[in-house]
């Protein structure tokens, strides 16, 4: 019987979680995309548009993402002005 580390550990499957999280990376990116092209896009929940805030030259600190009015969509972005 062999009693290494290796032999006593069991390997994790992470393969759903995976899949389930590329997916869900995968939706918020193009919906960010779409927000960016200027199309009008809707949240999931409330059926509200969606607002993408970006830094601007005056404001460039602050909370930038994408929102709802009721904070249903609520997807926060790491944005500098270069």
């Amino acid at each position: 019987m062999d009693n290494s580390p290796e032999a006593r550990t069991q390997k994790l499957d992470f393969s759903a979680i995976n899949s389930t999280t590329a997916k869900s990376f995968n939706a918020q990116k193009n919906l960010i995309k779409r927000l960016f092209k200027g199309n009008t896009v809707l949240c999931e929940t409330c059926k509200q548009p969606l607002h993408l805030v970006v830094p601007t030259e005056k404001a460039q600190t602050g909370l930038y993402g994408v929102f709802c009015k009721k904070k249903c969509t609520d997807i926060h972005l790491e944005m500098e002005v270069i």
